[in-house]
């Protein structure tokens, strides 16, 4: 059987780790750190369960279609709810609006606040559901190695019908004028990398995943995705090994031979990097990097993020699972991001309480709160005293809200940040969501999923195709197995 090497055990790398041995290869993972799931890695503490990176579960078919690869299904490893509601959105202190699940009833609540939008939610969806189908099913699933392939008259009219030349933010007034619907709508693009006026009006499928597919909760956390997939990638004799720091890719020729680590080195015959490409490419391959510093330089990245995880003492009723501060002007942080990129001075927030959900991640009368502010990528001065800074800013907005003191209850506190980005997964410019989706950074304008000096070296992940998020990454593992299976296999 072919050796085949996959550096990084987060989604992506998991998922082509599993497929390729399915495929009969021989496979290894060297992940960097103690623990399996990248930016979904899980910590412990004090009774605490504390997911560290994604916490919404969108677009359950793509975890349906992966499990069902490999004749499994996601209830053979985790069990699944969806919250109703799904979420709330804080527009200030005394105005929340709870996003139900389901269409009719989200229909419903849009036509008590603006009359008329409820049918045109509906047309809006319509639009979406479309928009879904073929980028989901279509256009994510080519590995975009050469324009050719989409060359062709279906597709060039799927394009056309995917509104990719319109901006998002000129699409959706198109239906709604009320400015809390149009942040509502506009809320999901945030986390893609540019503003709504910078955002291919196609990205309108994230508002249907989010409204048609539903907001879900695996039971115990979003870890327990990882868990099952790396459950299933040992089923199929994936060998895993954690603390593996890969130093450097010993090229041959043209041909990678070898992975070597701060212990060992691991002969190969295929090598898939599921790290940050833009780490591997500057640091791990010297006069056979893919890029140059200009090229990088030049992209565009999605935010990163500010983090704290906190353990409470009390429970907090009026919290939900998942809660969306939109007190202070969208466009103002937006701007703070992508187009003048700084520390913001008013930022949105978001809050995660799983233990409204789950008491197995908090002890019993407790609450686990996870909270997110969206910053610039390779921001400056992200020290101690701008961690407690924000912190503080949020803070007094969220107990304005929920109208109890938090802080005095709080038992533990972690922060995360630039920093901790980059040294627990050497991501570029301390990023947390990878490349921006904007159209000059859309399919055959990612970076490229294979190397093109060293003819046995693949790149999965976020920073290549599909693009960037939970389902994105699963697709990438699984197009870049597909790759090296027909050129190796």
């Amino acid at each position: 059987m072919k050796k085949i090497i996959v550096i990084g055990a987060g989604f992506a790398g998991l998922a082509t780790a599993t497929s390729l041995a399915d495929k009969g290869f021989e496979v290894t993972i060297l992940e960097k750190n103690a623990t399996l799931g990248g930016r979904a890695r899980l910590f412990e503490v004090d009774g605490f369960r504390f997911d560290m990176g994604p916490s919404w579960y969108w677009m359950p078919d793509v975890f349906e279609n992966y499990f069902a690869k490999f004749n499994k299904k996601p209830s053979d490893y985790y069990h699944l709810i969806r919250l109703d509601p799904s979420y709330a959105v804080i527009f200030d202190s005394n105005t929340k609006v709870d996003i139900p699940a389901g269409i009719e009833k989200l229909k419903a609540l849009f036509e008590s606040i603006e009359i008329g939008s409820g049918a045109r939610l509906e047309a809006f969806l319509h639009q979406a559901a479309y928009k879904y189908d073929v980028g989901m099913n279509k256009f994510v699933w080519k590995p975009s190695r050469s324009l050719s392939e989409f060359v062709s008259l279906k597709l060039l009219y799927d394009l056309g019908r995917m509104d990719v030349l319109q901006s998002f933010a000129t699409h959706i007034r198109k239906f709604f004028t009320d400015p809390k619907l149009l942040q509502l709508m506009e809320f999901p693009i945030l986390f893609l990398g540019a503003t709504p006026e910078n955002t291919p009006a196609m990205y309108s499928l994230m508002n249907y995943a989010e409204i048609a597919l539903g907001t879900w909760y695996p039971m115990g956390g979003m870890h327990e995705i990882v868990k099952g997939m790396v459950s299933l990638a040992q089923e199929k004799g994936v060998n895993i090994l954690c603390n593996q720091n890969v130093e450097k890719i010993e090229i041959t020729g043209s041909k990678a031979k070898k992975v070597i680590t701060q212990h060992t080195s691991f002969e190969a015959d295929v090598v898939v990097a599921g790290a940050d490409y833009h780490h591997v490419d500057t640091q791990l391959l010297g006069e056979y990097r893919n890029y140059s510093d200009q090229y990088w330089d030049k992209r565009t990245l999605a935010p990163s993020s500010l983090l704290y995880y906190l353990g409470v003492n009390k429970r907090i009723p009026k919290l939900l699972h998942h809660n969306l501060f939109f007190d202070e002007d969208f466009k103002q942080h937006a701007h703070e991001i992508y187009t003048q990129p700084q520390w913001p001075s008013k930022p949105l927030f978001y809050v995660s309480a799983p233990s409204k959900t789950d008491p197995t991640v908090a002890p019993a009368g407790h609450e686990n709160v996870f909270i997110l502010i969206p910053v610039a990528p390779d921001l400056k001065d992200d020290n101690e005293a701008t961690r407690e800074y924000y912190f503080d800013l949020v803070m007094n907005r969220l107990e304005a809200y929920v109208g109890e003191e938090i802080r005095p209850h709080i038992v533990y506190k972690r922060t995360f940040a630039h920093s901790d980005f980059r040294a627990d997964y050497n991501a570029f410019k301390g990023n947390a969501y990878g490349l921006a989706n904007t159209l000059l950074q859309t399919a055959f304008l990612k970076p490229k999923l294979k190397n093109k000096k060293v003819s046995n070296l693949f790149y999965t992940g976020q920073l290549t195709v599909p693009g960037p998020g939970v389902p994105p990454s699963l697709i990438s593992g699984l197009v870049v197995a597909d790759e090296v299976a027909k050129e190796f296999g």
